[in-house]
């Protein structure tokens, strides 16, 4: 398990410093001078090449990236800013304050936003799509069917109007979605979330279904199935004790994939109900052109992603036995 891990931490570096490296090279191939942005767009020559000297754009690429990567160790001093202590992601270009304090400060609204799909995705999915092979062929599978192929049809921006306005607006059941702190009152912060996490889930949820039901089918097809049914086992007992454990593997994978979706989701999420996440300071830094805040976003977001797949893999182990991290 050890070795496991130390192997997977050092590939994640690897994958963030690539990560952030082409990010930083893809950002200066646009046509727009990041310097400029900053200035402002009444800037005289002068005061641009003090800007991008202040900001030590007036250096190689590689000298710059290199700057920007040891400064996340060590930190950094500005010229134009003052010291920035690590972990330094710079400062955004469009505001001037640390990208790594208002990153923390949006994260909460982004990592409640995926959490909480992920339960309702989770738990929903993987439920109906097992009630669904339970009954196979009967009304509750047909249903459960036919609700997820409407479902996956589905947009968040199509969706999360029209809940509000009918569940908010019209009925008044629910409060407009905000972001309340957990710490602060968990009773409002779930209930504030609720309809961002069932409009977020909606797509995924109906995805899960369908492909629990098909590995639920699948499983219940094998040998060692019908031998415990030739034992004098329950239907019952082998397809919840048996069956359940191989459908769950393929579809913890496909989950550790859908994770980066599932981010990309969130942000689309945020920007349909005005959530103050980090999707919506990914979308002022591309029309800002805020290479501190662009950078800062991605690697912010990549590393969850690759933490959440090193936890996921490490979850093989407990559902199935049959598997071992060596």
């Amino acid at each position: 398990m050890t070795s496991f891990l130390v192997r997977r931490v050092l590939g994640a570096i690897v994958i963030l410093i690539l990560i952030s490296l082409i990010t930083f090279y893809l950002f200066y191939a646009l046509p727009r001078d990041p310097a400029r942005a900053f200035c402002g767009k009444i800037c005289p020559p002068a005061t641009l090449e003090l800007v991008r000297h202040n900001l030590g754009m007036d250096k190689p690429l590689f000298v710059q990236y290199w700057l920007w990567l040891s400064a996340i160790f060590v930190g950094r001093d500005f010229t134009q800013f003052g010291p920035c202590p690590a972990p330094c992601l710079g400062y955004s270009f469009a505001t001037q304050e640390p990208v790594f304090d208002a990153i923390v400060d949006r994260f909460p609204v982004t990592l409640s936003l995926t959490i909480g799909a992920s339960v309702v995705i989770l738990s929903f999915g993987i439920l109906t799509g097992m009630l669904a092979a339970w009954k196979v062929g009967q009304p509750l599978d047909k249903i459960a069917s036919s609700s997820s192929v409407i479902g996956a049809s589905l947009q968040i921006y199509f969706v999360g109007p029209l809940v509000v306005f009918f569940v908010v607006d019209t009925l008044g059941l629910l409060p407009r979605p905000s972001y309340v702190q957990f710490t602060e009152d968990p009773l409002t912060w779930f209930v504030h979330l609720l309809i961002p996490w069932l409009v977020l889930s909606i797509i995924f949820t109906a995805n899960y279904t369908r492909m629990t039901r098909s590995q639920m089918l699948e499983q219940l097809a094998e040998d060692y199935v019908r031998t415990a049914r030739a034992k004098g086992m329950s239907g019952r007992s082998v397809f919840f004790r048996f069956a359940w454990r191989g459908a769950m593997i393929p579809i913890i994978t496909i989950f550790g994939v859908d994770l980066a979706t599932l981010l990309g989701g969130a942000i689309i999420t945020e920007q349909t109900f005005t959530l103050h996440g980090i999707g919506e300071l990914a979308v002022q830094a591309v029309q800002n052109t805020d290479l501190p805040m662009l950078l800062g976003v991605t690697v912010i977001g990549a590393a969850a992603i690759v933490f959440l797949n090193i936890v996921v893999d490490v979850l093989y182990a407990f559902i199935d036995p049959r598997v071992r991290l060596n």
